[in-house]
């Protein structure tokens, strides 16, 4: 039998539908992959015994005619998604052994729909981070190597002290990593300032950041309220669409979710873009951008002009601004957020002399150090005499930036874009004990999909000198998500898929 986990979504979907296996080999082949895969680090927790139970109930429904759109699909969940019965951490000490009563809205979609949970995916400490090296549980390890290393290398440095294995982008880089190394068909993930784009430009995937409030955050660990939003990680454009026609739409418990039908995102891909107008952003070339990112951008507008669009030089004179912005708009509401991890309701409890040191010894052991960082830098802005001066200022600035975008698509642009990330992926441990300002700026081409609120594609566009993948980024109009696929699937279709043979 041909190997189940080279599969796409679509591909196994038909085989499903045509008989050619059922759910519950699919389930076993992924199930089988992750254990052989388990020195990545993808998974934080595998949940073999729900996964053949969900997918026999498949099997059983599939057989009546009954099957969901998504019936005996294969996927991981970001440790960020409440699971009723089944840990949820967001990798973090502090909430320790946590077990959720209730199912986050996204995932009981997905399972409404027929997919099969495999388990919990490796994720940054409560999303912070861009290189997975934050989590409570150890890096991830991106499947894709350099050019240059052979399987025997890669493994001796998986053995050991993993240098020169690269990281798989952040903070969903168990769901990156689990995709690009078969280890499911697709993965939810979350991002609030490119943490669904950075991982999939890094690893060969495609993610995409929906516009917000296009899908629920309730029962969604909380990093930034205003700017998190779930999304899916795929293998290709049309699985992509597939997951996220689940797991969008309407959800009474969020307040901050749209009312709005849910569009068939499959329909959209392969569409023609003959006569769509694409933006290309002068504000996004910066200094020092390497000659290979400049190349890549370029090549893109060159596919989408081939395939009818058209393409126009546009400014969004706020993007400077922007990174500075996030990374205080960011901050304030972690601190706001986290200030509920406290040892007394649930998780990580490190006994004190009264209450206050009760807080204070829970908080100092069960957070790792970068969301400290983040803890520190909100309570200060926040504060007393600085809300004006920092917070105030940013989302005046955050205002403008949106209005940018604005201006731009009143003009008759479609969408924008841009290069994914500034880098192709770096080594694990290579960025972590820099300055942090130097990681923070992989989000520099992400963050104004954020906070703007805008929908953004990442998918690959080619590869670098040492062979390792380079995204581009579609950003469109609000709750336009289908015309991004359908852009995306054009460059899909003329650069190619980038997959990752499997050396571990």
């Amino acid at each position: 039998m041909t190997d189940l986990t080279q599969l796409t979504l679509t591909e196994a979907r038909e085989g499903l539908a045509g008989k050619q296996f059922t759910a519950v080999e699919l389930a076993e082949a992924h199930l089988a992959a992750i254990e052989a895969a388990r020195a990545l680090n993808a998974y934080v927790l595998e949940t073999p015994e729900q996964a053949l139970a969900m997918a026999k109930a498949a099997d059983s429904r599939l057989q009546r005619g009954e099957g969901g759109r998504l019936e005996g699909i294969p996927i991981g969940v970001k440790d960020l998604f409440a699971t009723e019965g089944v840990r949820t951490t967001a990798s973090s000490r502090i909430l320790g052994n946590f077990v959720p009563t209730y199912e986050s809205t996204v995932t009981s979609q997905l399972w409404r729909d027929g997919a099969v949970m495999l388990g919990k995916l490796n994720n940054d400490e409560f999303a912070m981070g861009s290189s997975n090296e934050t989590s409570a549980f150890g890096p991830v390890v991106n499947p894709i190597l350099p050019a240059n290393w052979n399987a025997e290398k890669a493994r001796a440095a998986l053995a050991g002290d993993k240098k020169g294995l690269l990281v798989p982008g952040g903070s969903s880089g168990g769901s990156s990593a689990a995709v690009a190394a078969h280890l499911c068909l697709g993965a939810t993930a979350t991002d609030t300032g490119g943490s669904i784009r950075q991982p999939a430009a890094f690893t060969g995937t495609v993610g995409i950041k929906p516009t917000y409030g296009r899908c629920s955050r309730w029962g969604i660990v909380a990093f930034a309220s205003s700017l998190d939003q779930a999304g899916p990680i795929a293998k290709t454009v049309r699985d992509c669409a597939a997951l996220m026609t689940s797991m969008a739409g309407h959800d009474p418990k969020d307040s901050t979710s749209v009312d709005l039908p849910v569009p068939d995102f499959e329909a959209a891909v392969g569409r023609s873009v003959a006569g769509k107008t694409i933006g290309i952003p002068r504000e996004y070339r910066v200094e020092g951008m390497p000659a290979e990112i400049e190349a890549l951008w370029k090549k893109g507008a060159d596919m989408l002009r081939a395939a009818g669009a058209r393409i126009v030089d546009v400014s969004l004179p706020h993007t400077k601004y922007a990174l500075p912005a996030y990374y205080i708009v960011a901050p304030a509401e972690a601190s706001s957020n986290l200030a509920r991890y406290d040892g007394v309701r649930y998780g990580l409890r490190v006994p004190g002399k009264d209450i206050t040191d009760l807080y204070e010894q829970t908080r100092a052991q069960g957070f790792g150090r970068e969301v400290k960082r983040r803890i520190m830098i909100g309570t200060y802005v926040l504060s007393a005499g600085y809300y004006d001066a920092y917070y105030l200022r940013a989302q005046k600035i955050r205002t403008l930036i949106k209005k940018d975008f604005e201006d731009v698509y009143a003009s008759g642009v479609d969408a924008i874009l841009t290069p994914a990330t500034p880098s192709a992926a770096f080594g694990i441990a290579e960025m972590a004990d820099a300055d942090p300002v130097q990681m923070y700026l992989n989000d520099i081409f992400t963050v104004t999909v954020n906070m703007a609120g805008l929908p953004g594609l990442a998918l690959p566009g080619g590869t670098d000198a040492a062979g390792l993948p380079l995204g581009l980024q579609l950003i469109g109009r609000p709750f336009d998500e289908e015309t991004l696929f359908s852009l995306g699937s054009v460059i899909e279709e003329q650069a190619g898929r980038i997959t990752a043979p499997r050396w571990w």
